[in-house]
């Protein structure tokens, strides 16, 4: 590895001697100058890792350097160097892009410290995350081997998702490939554990049962409606808890994380079940019984969650809600800007809920778009392309907006999605559904050791089309495909983000709880 090359800047150099021996001791290349105008020469003619200016030089000063340094090398970190303190002369340095900021006199301590914060902090982290997580691997192991409850499986997720996020900091592909496994582990453990409870859940033979997608309501929102403050609701469509956690930042400047809770998505894990359960307080099934004219079913004409609003009336009626809200649905941004322009006469009702369709959008442009398909060529790139949205979003403006308000805000989703890598193998007649996690039909043929089935769909509360008709969901990564043109089949949808069976991606879904700064 070559030696670190630094160039120090400063009209008194000569009185830094003692410090430029030190780093030469330490392994690095030291190159001197003793003003700005010769300082950007040397940058001009030869490559160095890490500038240290002194901000106080006769003729052409250090912040006037450091402009140009800034218009020629905007990522060459430069360290300013001052016996200044004053807090004008701090703002112009950090305002002009500096790494770091030393105050004269300076120790050689201070000038490592410096060197090792600004050129090997990656490589620190980077060696620092991948020891705890060694640690955390053995833990995490033992907890698997457990049997655990739906609160401990939560707590399980956010500490793979935690670890995901610091891993891909890393240059230490091989930790990322155990992480793989160790998820891959979680999640076969997970289907299970949610495949032998979740009947008993939602027929309320389990007292210890999760928040669900139609308890949410329930059990969440409404205990945080108060009759002062104005409550937002903001559902974005298909949010994952690692894309919570990547958007989490740019929220918090606006406001504070109150309780950062995941809860259990119903089956199917996709937007015309898990959210019309969410807005009905109902399952499938007690929805399309009760209010007929709400529920379309998978093979009527029109989209599938028409009705959210008009469901959400009902049930702020059946809990004695008789509040003012709104209901508003965004599929555009043309939609979301005029939203922003809208909430003035929203501003205030006691509930406002705001369903906000991106990242669900993102999701199947991925598989259909070549072009998603190479921005969002893997999980972290997925969780980037996230990030960018939010910062450049009108729902920013809208949350921005909500904070000046003073109100309180939940933002929450309907399902997640899974990155699916497997095919399992299935055959149906012409009438069974297209999605990729979970198939329902009269005439379906399948390996039943690949899938949770459901013979009844009255048991899991869902619409049976007729006498035989009959349920499976794929696990972990799989995704269903036809032996006709299988290897095509395959090769088109794998590697996509999908959504609809038992994973942990797709089940334990964010539901966080704000407060305005």
């Amino acid at each position: 590895m070559s030696k670190v090359r630094i160039l120090w800047v400063d009209d008194e150099i000569d009185l830094l001697k003692p410090h430029i021996l030190f780093l030469q001791e330490k392994g690095y290349e030291v190159v001197t100058s003793n003003n700005g105008d010769e300082g950007l020469d040397l940058i001009n003619e030869s490559n160095f890792d890490i500038i240290f200016l002194d901000e106080n030089m006769p003729g052409i000063s250090g912040l006037e350097t450091l402009t140009q340094i800034r218009n020629n090398f905007p990522n060459l970190p430069v360290v300013m160097i001052t016996k200044n303190d004053q807090e004008h002369t701090m703002e112009d340095a950090i305002g002009s892009s500096i790494s770091d900021y030393l105050i004269k006199p300076v120790n050689p301590n201070q000038i490592l410290l410096c060197l090792k914060k600004n050129l090997e902090n990656k490589r620190l982290v980077s060696e620092k995350t991948t020891q705890a997580y060694q640690q955390e691997f053995r833990s995490i192991g033992m907890e698997l081997s457990n049997r655990l409850s739906h609160t401990e499986w939560k707590d399980i997720y956010k500490k793979l998702t935690r670890w995901e996020l610091e891993l891909e900091k890393s240059d230490d592909q091989s930790m990322n490939d155990v992480l793989l496994i160790q998820k891959s582990e979680a999640n076969s453990m997970f289907a299970k554990f949610y495949e032998n409870n979740y009947i008993n859940w939602i027929n309320g033979k389990n007292t210890d049962a999760p928040v669900l997608s139609h308890t949410l309501f329930k059990e969440k929102i409404f205990p945080n409606m108060d009759n002062e403050t104005p409550l937002f609701v903001i559902l974005i469509d298909n949010l994952r808890y690692d894309q919570w956690k990547m958007i989490q930042p740019v929220i918090e400047e606006y406001y504070r994380v109150q309780d950062d809770d995941l809860f259990y998505s119903i089956l199917p894990s996709a937007t015309q079940y898990s959210r019309n359960g969410i807005f009905g307080g109902l399952l499938p099934s007690e929805i399309a019984r009760k209010y007929p004219k709400l529920w379309v079913d998978e093979d009527d004409e029109g989209t599938k969650n028409q009705f959210e609003g008009e469901l959400l009336t009902e049930l702020l009626k059946r809990y004695g809600k008789d509040i003012k809200f709104n209901y508003t649905k965004i599929l555009n941004i043309a939609a979301g800007k005029k939203y922003v322009e809208n909430l003035p006469n929203i501003a205030s009702n006691k509930l406002n809920v705001l369903v906000y369709n991106f990242v669900d959008m993102l999701s199947h442009a991925r598989t259909e778009m070549e072009v998603i398909r190479e921005l969002a060529d893997d999980e972290s790139a997925y969780r980037s392309i996230t990030l960018s949205w939010i910062k450049h979003s009108p729902l920013l403006e809208v949350i921005k907006y909500i904070s000046e308000l003073k109100a309180n805000l939940i933002i929450t989703t309907d399902h997640g999605s899974v990155k699916v890598t497997n095919p399992v193998k299935i055959v149906g007649d012409k009438n069974t559904n297209t999605n990729l996690r979970y198939k329902f039909g009269r005439a379906l043929s399948y390996s039943k050791k690949d899938v949770f089935e459901a013979r009844n769909p009255e048991e899991i509360f869902l619409p049976r089309f007729n006498v035989s008709t009959s349920y499976v969901f794929c696990r972990s990564n799989d995704f269903f495909a036809y032996p006709n043109n299988f290897h095509y089949y395959v090769n088109y949808y794998k590697n996509t983000f999908q959504h609809g069976g038992i994973s942990m991606e797709e089940i334990l879904i964010p539901i966080i709880f704000l407060n305005p700064k």
